[in-house]
């Protein structure tokens, strides 16, 4: 069963830096990350719509240049919001989920991740997003649900030809995870708060985690 740090582990360290990804790597080889776009055109590396919680900046992202993003300081780390170019050169060897927050987004991620050789699978709640990223490459697709989403959310990802689905962690009942698996939905769990969820999510199935902290994952082995 395979472990994703959630943000590079948002709980250990500092969510979608560069030093994150670099730390989540001496846990495992996956890390899930979020993109969006700022007023350069630039593909950064942030979840939020605005800066205003993981820095002591305000407004959104895309009032910013990459440079302008790049000096600021992510939760008092010293590190700033990176660009996804310098995420990707950062850690070339990590299988990265891409989750594009925005529209618009999935042909340049793409063209990035295969100039560098990156492996990557694109996920996100929206549908039409993930039409578009089928659209310009081949990258495998996750559909992101949240708990009251996931029964229809499997006939979704299987239409969009998905290789996965990433649904809340309450709905992983074993009927689900079993249903995902006869549709050839690997099934990734986010975000799972404790090793005795991962053990019971373990038990029924599940393919992989989604956690902010190794300790969900490697502490119960």
């Amino acid at each position: 069963m395979r472990c994703i740090a959630h943000r590079g582990f948002a709980e250990t360290y500092p969510e979608n830096t560069v030093a994150a990804v670099r730390g989540a790597l001496d846990d495992t080889g996956h890390v899930e990350i979020d993109v969006r776009r700022c007023g350069s055109g630039d593909l950064v590396v942030i979840h939020d719509e605005r800066v205003d919680r993981v820095t002591d900046e305000s407004g959104p992202v895309a009032d910013f240049s990459r440079a302008e993003l790049d000096a600021l300081d992510v939760l008092d780390s010293g590190e700033g919001v990176p660009a996804l170019e310098a995420v990707f050169e950062a850690a070339p060897d990590a299988e990265f989920v891409l989750e594009l927050k925005e529209s618009g987004l999935a042909a340049d991620a793409l063209d990035l991740a295969d100039d560098l050789d990156v492996s990557v699978t694109v996920s996100a709640f929206d549908i039409e997003v993930l039409e578009s990223a089928a659209a310009v490459g081949d990258a495998p697709l996750a559909y992101l649900v949240t708990d009251g989403e996931a029964r229809t959310g499997l006939e979704t990802a299987a239409a969009l030809d998905c290789a996965a689905i990433h649904p809340h962690w309450t709905a992983c009942v074993d009927e689900f995870v079993a249903e995902a698996h006869e549709r050839d939905l690997q099934v990734n769990a986010w975000t799972v708060p404790s090793r005795r969820d991962a053990s019971a999510l373990e038990y029924v199935g599940v393919d992989g985690l989604i956690v902010d902290r190794p300790e969900v994952v490697s502490e119960r082995e």
